[in-house]
């Protein structure tokens, strides 16, 4: 899955000199030494980029020939006429990415899970969506980003991106048939989503047979890159690059910190997102000479864990590395303070472990969780344009910050724009060979990442991840030891220490 870091602002800590330089050296080109080293409101519309919201036809599974909203903008982004230069007249074939005279706005599908147990993550990765559309339909000068200095898509002459969202509920089913809808109904011209891995698989999968691009920003799960597919690309980093990480933290809280970390547990959900999170860390276990002394898999939703944590408890081990979504990441840590389970640290698979609902429904009882992710709010205090987009993505919610998964999220969104743009046409196979060709600076992003370049599995290889801890109210950059601004806390306080 994904599949995020809280959304509380991490302030400038003046008791580590050289933080700033090392931040700029991570947010910069030499972010790659990461990678060596080592998924809730609504933005408002953009008054000039109408975002329909597909309606659903009754049922779950959706036919596919269901009839497209009354309110959908007239225009089908399937344009099949050539387009014309601004300046000459002339016709351009398509996927020459000249520029051209506006022509009809583009239609992107975005699926997400806006009700149901996913929903606050569903939102919450909506809204960086209708940022990232924003920026790309309204001149945003400000910003180093691709398309933001202009209004709209150059190469189509300044038509705007028009986002049709869709609720897939976190279902896998209804993930496919509203996928098919939205490609044969909608007549979009690519899809974006689904944030649950599971969901994510069966959406891609109709996309693949229909011949539609599909990007995806926050879905980890290592397999969907693995089943050699055409037209999907992922640009966040996946649960191997996280857990490679997770385990590097591991190697070096026992070199440096003289931890003696001899054990874990796995504790994860029975979706595509657990599963295969598990199954990379007990190949990463292994390899690093780690004992598993518990591998517990539950029913994703579950409305009781109490049966698992004391399996877990029973294994005793040092550390607990669990791979769940938010109501179970709350379910957890409430189960465990109840039976007294006390690893000497929690290192989280991201996804619950980052939502906002998280932090309001444990509160201190979040203190010193860690968490693989792959943005921090330390990037804001060093990256200037991160810190901008942070500060349109806080005026348009209420306030909250931009978070792991959101930035994610956007990222992956200004991606496919690109792509779109670069193709200079809606055809399926100029997009595609865009994003073939993609190959963006990292200061061109918002991410602390040296770049997004697509391998032959189409996954993102220049995507990073760091270790961030909960502490004081704020999650903070712990590892690599080089790039943090806080010392980690290691063990972490027993239940019965806390206050």
């Amino acid at each position: 899955m994904t599949d995020s870091t809280s959304d509380r602002s991490i302030g400038p800590d003046t008791r580590h000199a050289s933080r700033r330089t090392v931040l700029r050296f991570a947010a910069g080109t030499a972010a790659s030494a990461l990678l060596a080293a080592c998924g809730s409101g609504t933005l408002s519309t953009p008054t000039n980029a109408p975002v329909p919201t597909a309606p659903k036809p009754a049922g779950t599974n959706a036919p596919a020939s269901a009839s497209a909203p009354t309110t959908a903008p007239a225009a089908s982004a399937a344009i099949t006429q050539p387009v014309t230069t601004a300046t000459t007249g002339s016709a351009v074939a398509p996927g020459t990415g000249t520029n051209v005279a506006k022509s009809a706005d583009i239609k992107i599908g975005v699926l997400y899970p806006l009700s149901g147990s996913l929903a606050q993550a569903g939102n919450e990765v909506k809204a960086a969506v209708a940022l990232a559309v924003d920026v790309i339909n309204e001149a945003h000068p400000e910003l180093s980003l691709p398309l933001a200095k202009g209004s709209g898509l150059p190469t189509f002459g300044g038509a705007k991106i028009v986002p049709v969202y869709v609720d897939n509920e976190g279902k896998p089913e209804v993930g496919q048939s509203e996928a098919e809808r939205l490609i044969t109904s909608e007549k979009v011209v690519a899809l974006y989503g689904a944030y649950s891995s599971a969901v994510t698989k069966t959406s891609s999968a109709v996309a693949e047979r229909l011949g539609i691009p599909f990007v995806n920003g926050e879905s980890s799960s290592p397999d969907l890159t693995e089943r050699s597919f055409k037209w999907f690309y992922r640009t966040t980093p996946n649960d191997t690059t996280f857990s490679e990480a997770m385990f590097a933290f591991i190697k070096g809280l026992n070199e440096k910190k003289n931890a003696g970390i001899k054990s874990v547990a796995l504790f994860y959900e029975d979706t595509d997102f657990g599963t295969n999170s598990a199954k990379t860390q007990k190949e990463l276990a292994a390899k690093n000479g780690i004992a598993v002394t518990a591998d517990v898999k539950y029913r994703a939703s579950a409305t009781s864990l109490t049966t698992e944590v004391q399996t877990l408890k029973a294994g005793n081990p040092d550390l607990l590395l669990p791979t769940s979504y938010g109501n179970d990441a709350i379910l957890l840590i409430k189960t465990m303070k109840e039976l007294d389970f006390n690893p000497k640290l929690i290192v989280a698979q991201d996804a619950g472990f980052t939502d906002n609902s998280f932090f309001s429904n444990v509160g201190k009882d979040a203190e010193g969780v860690t968490s693989r992710s792959a943005f921090s709010s330390d990037i804001l205090t060093v990256k200037p344009q991160a810190k901008t987009v942070n500060d349109l993505f806080k005026t348009k919610n209420g306030g909250r910050d931009i978070i792991d998964i959101s930035a994610r999220s956007f990222t992956g969104f200004i991606t496919l724009a690109d792509a779109i743009n670069r193709a200079g046409s809606p055809n399926p196979d100029a997009i595609r060979q865009a994003l073939d060709a993609t190959n963006t600076p990292g200061d061109q992003t918002i991410m602390p990442w040296p770049g997004i370049k697509f391998d032959e599995k189409h996954q993102n290889t220049l995507g990073t991840a760091i270790i961030v801890q909960f502490l004081n109210g704020a999650y903070k950059t712990v590892f690599p030891f080089e790039f943090a601004t806080t010392d980690v806390v290691f063990p972490i306080k027993k239940w019965s220490e806390r206050k």
